[in-house]
């Protein structure tokens, strides 16, 4: 009995910590624990205790997954683990730096072959095409590759 108590508890206890963590292993052991715990209650008890041990581990289950998404965002220190407004943004698409081509610019950091270019007061990746650039050195856009500007240097 007291290892089914155990494994149960130690089953919550790891889907607690999953929400503090990155990953799935925390929750996949917290699902593992609970399968163990009900696998040893129907060892132990037959078929009555097997199911009344799903039933328990199902409504532990449910009770501290309303706690994790329901409660807890609510509170001080939850507000710190979820998003309360939505997030907007989005990567310079391809046919936006595409438009760079033939503009000149200023490497920012020197280009080993890639790192920062300004161009129009913009800071923007880029690869060199002519090997190493200093910093400093005028550029010209050629292109662009993978959201990254390719230059060449300027003579």
């Amino acid at each position: 009995m007291e290892s089914i108590l155990l494994l149960f508890v130690l089953g919550i206890v790891l889907l607690v910590l999953d929400l503090f963590t990155p990953g799935i292993i925390l929750a996949l052991g917290g699902v593992f624990a609970f399968l163990a715990a009900t696998r040893q209650a129907f060892l132990d008890y037959g078929t009555g205790g097997g199911l009344f041990a799903f039933l328990v581990g199902t409504v532990l289950l449910v009770i501290a997954l309303y706690i994790e998404y329901v409660i807890l965002p609510k509170t001080r220190v939850g507000k710190r683990f979820f998003l309360h407004t939505p997030q907007h943004g989005a990567s310079a698409a391809a046919t936006a730096t595409a438009t760079l081509a033939g503009k000149e610019g200023v490497a920012l950091t020197t280009l080993k072959p890639t790192g920062q270019i300004e161009i129009e007061g913009k800071r923007h990746e880029a690869r060199s095409l002519d090997g190493q650039i200093e910093r400093g050195t005028r550029v010209r856009v050629a292109g662009a590759e993978n959201f990254s500007l390719t230059v060449t240097k300027l003579p």
